[in-house]
């Protein structure tokens, strides 16, 4: 473990709280290098969940032995305890996959390889054994042949003949053209018209390819695309179209992060990601007429709003001439991968690269021309639920109801993500769930009369698995134990897994039947003993009411009656659009377990989902927008607030930490919140948004060159002037998410304005999420001590 330490000359500037070599008093049954241990303190929870095609067994990865490995599992739905799954049989896996229309045959890929599974007779078929990778494969509309992309070209697979077509010819680079320079083909011509041997020849020549040309069985066009990528290649069912997106890369400048601790004893600078505002990749669809033999470019000039400008611009407009509402040329987008009807026809769902549009269109293959469905604007950024932004090529929860003139999807038009369906000949939109909650999930039912949605309709705290009819009506909520019920649902849809949890007992699996009200079922018990044998608290959740009115809600873990030492600490989770004041088991399960630790020793911790968390819709999503740094950390300062008059808690007493985003909000907090708190801890935090990645950072702030002043006042680094308090700031040095740089470039600052009282720990082999337990119990050891040494009295 390496300690940088702000030290001019005398060891008296060393931070009082520091106290090297002091045990701090830990009054509580837990150790924190016992909790740091992750899964092997707490257990190894069941993942990767999926059913057997007998619609009993059930298949998961588990590891209940504390093996250095995860190992496959399967159950019964009913009865029997969980058994190890065998190598030989784990070679038969046939996992997720596409079904026939029939629902008797299912392809799927297995380790890179296409494998067609006759579900009637059991029996596997290896369509490819390949040492090349395959994948994305689906039936044909007539449901004879097997589509699948191999070496970016699609392929048929005839199921009753087992030959294999190929359908598209993408090539790398440039068609050669045999074009002659004008001195050779004089020379050419001299000799042909001099020599009747050559003339006999060429003339033979060219009548033996003419024939080869004929006797060629027909091919599919040889489409060039030079130093460009192509990727998304897909067919339409009646295979008559075939769509592909084409990419022109961008070349930003790329980071380097150097690699200090390696196995050759060199340093290695591993090759990291580009910083936001830097040049974007430019996106393209084009679609491949087979009848036609040709292709051309989807065209997104006349898509409606495509020339909009964003409203922050205005901000920056100067001069005395009026300020244009529009670009001269139309927004950059992506088109994401077409969802097609039975019959053919094309929805797809358009991005702007701005990140303030989504369009739900109709694609008209035979044209590449659009039709508007539906549009989401949003000044801020598209996101939420379903509505498939946050992975860029993820197209949501949309798709195409079994009359072929419906399509369906989720929409952020009421401020809460939810489910709609639209008559495409009609354009009549229909509203199908409502109110104050999130459609988490939607999954349209194998007969195409019911959707299955996970939804927070019965609040923010806990998400229930519940069935609708595509046709609308009430919810019909199937799981009823308070907490996060994450469901698989059987192929004949008549049985659900379930991985379930409770906000002190962590992930299980657990069945029951596809009924409303039907009983849960156990099927694993993953706690080892030492987690079992200590009595974790059930964090109480409650709502404050922040400085501009809004309510906040909260997580507290309170000490026991008579041992509460007036101390506390606030918790500030990562990613910004994240979710944790809920009723299921955290993601921060470590730090769950360390305010356990913290509430044993006298403090009350309060964890906050603030503004720009998940769960609360789209005004809370984006109450940060061009201000990270404003409501999300005026939410802690009244917080402690609430901590102070309701809590019990010392106004001069209050301790801060959390990592990235929350490392990034206890900087803010002690850079320009004086005297809100008196200690933090900073973990792999965000000091300066303008060396963060871009597809994140330019949702929020836009990007810097665009936007300057967003960053400025959200980045920690220019406003660190105003540190009060101790900081202990701590980082990973192999930070490929939120470089180490970051923490540098600001441990520099402190050191040029004269900063005391702040300490700098860093972790040679740690990237952005630790790995080590090792590196996680030193972490929490230096958190606690600065909370012991400085908050206590």
């Amino acid at each position: 473990m390496v300690i940088l330490k702000y030290l001019l000359c005398f060891t008296l500037l060393i931070p009082s709280w520091l106290t090297y070599g002091q045990t701090v008093q830990n009054l509580s049954d837990l150790k924190i290098e016992d909790i740091m241990k992750g899964e092997r303190f707490v257990g190894y929870s069941p993942t990767d969940i999926f059913w057997g095609e007998d619609n009993e067994t059930i298949y998961f990865r588990w590891n209940p032995e504390l093996d250095t490995l995860k190992s496959w599992y399967k159950v019964g739905s009913t009865g029997q305890a969980p058994q190890k799954v065998s190598l030989e049989e784990q070679k038969s896996f046939v996992p997720g996959g596409q079904y026939n229309r029939d629902r008797n045959k299912k392809v799927s890929v297995r380790q890179g390889d296409i494998i067609l599974l006759n579900l009637e007779t059991k029996a596997q078929t290896s369509i490819t054994n390949t040492v090349v990778t395959e994948k994305n494969p689906t039936f044909s509309g007539d449901q004879k042949d097997i589509i699948y992309e191999s070496n970016d070209n699609l392929f048929a697979w005839n199921i009753s003949s087992g030959s294999t077509t190929q359908l598209t010819d993408f090539r790398k680079g440039k068609k050669k053209e045999d074009k002659k320079e004008s001195q050779e083909e004089w020379l050419e011509n001299d000799q042909l018209a001099y020599f009747d041997i050559l003339e006999q020849r060429k003339k033979t020549a060219e009548l033996t390819e003419k024939l080869n040309e004929e006797l060629q069985p027909k091919r599919p066009l040889e489409i060039y695309y030079s130093k460009k990528s192509i990727d998304d290649i897909k067919a339409s069912p009646d295979l008559n179209f075939i769509t592909f997106r084409i990419t022109e890369k961008a070349s930003p400048k790329a980071t380097i992060v150097p690699d200090y601790v390696t196995q050759s004893g060199y340093t290695i600078d591993l090759n990291a990601r580009s910083k936001v505002g830097s040049p974007q990749d430019i996106h393209m669809m084009a679609i491949y007429n087979v009848a036609q033999d040709t292709f051309y470019l989807v065209n997104t000039k006349n898509i409606p709003g495509i020339f909009d400008k964003p409203e922050f611009l205005k901000d920056y407009h100067t001069g005395d001439t009026p300020y244009k509402e529009q670009y001269d040329e139309p927004r950059e987008v992506m088109i994401l991968s077409p969802i097609y009807s039975k019959d053919s026809k094309a929805l797809v769902t358009v991005l702007s690269t701005d990140n303030k549009d989504r369009w739900i269109m109709q694609l008209d293959l035979a044209t590449g021309q659009l039709k508007l469905l539906d549009r989401q604007r949003d000044e801020a950024w598209i996101n939420g639920p379903g509505i498939g932004y946050r992975s860029f090529f993820n197209n949501g929860n949309t798709g195409w109801l079994p009359d072929n003139e419906t399509v369906w999807f989720q929409s952020e038009e009421t401020g809460y993500s939810h489910l709609y369906t639209l008559n495409i000949k009609s354009a009549k939109k229909k509203t199908l769930t409502s109110g104050k909650f999130e459609i988490r999930n939607t999954t349209l039912s194998k007969d195409g009369k019911s959707f299955y949605l996970t939804a927070s309709a019965e609040g923010p705290f806990d998400y229930h698995y519940y069935r609708l009819p595509v046709k609308g009506g009430k919810m019909r909520k199937i799981t009823t134990k308070s907490g996060n019920h994450q469901v698989v649902l059987s192929p004949d849809e008549k049985k659900l897994a379930i991985r379930y949890s409770y906000s002190n007992s962590p992930w299980e699996l657990y069945t029951m039947s596809n009924e409303v009200g039907a009983q849960l079922s156990q099927k694993t018990s993953s706690t080892t003993e030492d987690f079992e044998n200590y009595s974790w608290r059930e964090p109480e959740i409650t709502w404050f009411k922040a400085s501009d009115g809004i309510e906040v809600p909260a997580r507290v873990y309170k000490p026991e009656p008579g041992n509460n030492n007036g101390a506390g600490v606030i918790f500030v989770h990562g990613a910004g659009y994240l979710h944790n004041v809920h009723n299921w088991w955290s993601g921060y399960y470590r730090e769950f377990m360390f305010h356990n630790l913290l509430a044993d020793n006298g403090y009350t911790v309060m964890d906050i989902d603030y503004r720009g968390s998940d769960g609360y819709g789209r005004d809370w999503r984006t109450g940060i927008y061009r201000f990270m740094g404003g409501k999300d950390l005026s939410d802690q300062v009244d917080g402690a607030k609430f901590m102070v008059e309701e809590l019990g808690v010392d106004t001069d007493r209050i301790g801060m930490y959390g990592g990235s985003y929350g490392g990034f909000i206890t900087l803010m907090a002690m850079f320009t919140s004086p005297g809100t708190i008196k200690s933090g801890a900073a973990l792999r935090s965000v000091t300066d948004w303008a060396h963060y990645n871009h597809r994140y950072t330019s949702n929020i702030l836009n990007t810097p060159q665009e936007d300057s002043i967003a960053y400025y006042k959200s980045s920690p680094i220019y406003h660190a002037e105003g540190l009060e308090g101790n900081l202990l700031i701590l980082h990973g040095m192999v930070d490929t998410n939120v470089h180490f740089q970051d923490v540098v470039r600001l441990s520099q600052r402190l050191i040029e304005l004269g900063k005391d009282n702040w300490e700098f720990a860093v972790f040679p082999m740690e990237s952005h999420g630790f790995v080590e337990p090792s590196s996680w119990t030193d972490e929490y050891k230096r958190i606690f001590k600065l909370f012991q040494n400085t908050l206590r009295e």
